[in-house]
């Protein structure tokens, strides 16, 4: 076991332990995932997403990666867009958020252009040039080494293809005491009332002020290889969109 540490939340742990300290968050919380999505951003994650769909330029035939997809909101629009002739790979490193996944995309009817793999972002099992998209909504701020996710993205995605990340990043100014009393007040008395699990979203908030905030995120894709990056403010920088394409 080695020294190096990093954060869980505002705690620092072992370096290997966090990606199972992760996993127990949402083993924990992914049969109530979507409804506390919903009444954490009043609704307003859907708007978010739809913004990361059209931004993405997916399109009939292509081959698309939604890593970290969770119970599969963007999954299903991907099946949608890019039809018979294309394929959704929905990943996640989490066993339990997966078969929520699958099961809810199954009973929605989208099949037959969607498979489930279990994967670490850090080392995508895919080979280089796979993706005509790439999206992680929501999960980059949980992986350990972010820089590594970002690296074998780049590698598994086409020439001339994009990658977006939707993540919680830092709000404007004003926007800030308003925000800081809801995540640290409200949030996890919403958890507690709705999945029993105070301590995930009390974990939640402080890994979102634990993430890279825009300009370094930016450079962090930068340094990944992928090039024409920009990212977009999303209800006062409480979320952004980041979009870089492989040169």
């Amino acid at each position: 076991m080695s020294d190096k540490t990093t954060d869980f939340g505002y705690t620092q742990v072992p370096w290997e332990d966090k990606v199972h300290k992760v996993a127990e968050v949402f083993h924990s919380v992914a049969n109530k995932y979507d409804v506390m999505n919903d009444l954490m951003s009043l609704g307003i994650h859907r708007v978010w997403k739809r913004f990361t769909i059209e931004l993405s330029g997916v399109h009939t035939g292509n081959n698309v990666l939604d890593l970290a997809g969770g119970t599969g909101d963007l999954a299903a629009k991907f099946s949608q867009l890019v039809g018979p002739t294309g394929n959704v790979v929905l990943a996640d490193i989490n066993g339990s958020m997966l078969q929520v996944g699958r099961e809810r995309l199954t009973d929605r009817g989208v099949v037959g252009n969607i498979e489930y793999v279990q994967a670490n972002a850090e080392c995508l099992p895919f080979a280089d040039n796979t993706f005509d998209c790439i999206t992680i909504a929501f999960g980059l701020r949980n992986v350990t080494d972010k820089q590594a996710a970002l690296n074998s993205m780049h590698r598994v995605l086409k020439p001339g293809k994009p990658l977006l990340v939707l993540e919680f990043s830092k709000p404007s100014k004003p926007l800030q005491p308003i925000y800081d009393a809801y995540s640290f007040s409200i949030l996890p008395w919403l958890g507690k009332l709705i999945t029993n699990d105070a301590e995930s979203y009390r974990y939640l908030a402080e890994s979102i002020r634990m993430h890279p905030d825009q300009e370094t995120l930016k450079g962090m894709m930068q340094q990944a290889g992928f090039i024409s990056c920009e990212y977009f403010n999303l209800t006062g920088g409480i979320v952004a969109l980041h979009r870089g394409y492989k040169a």
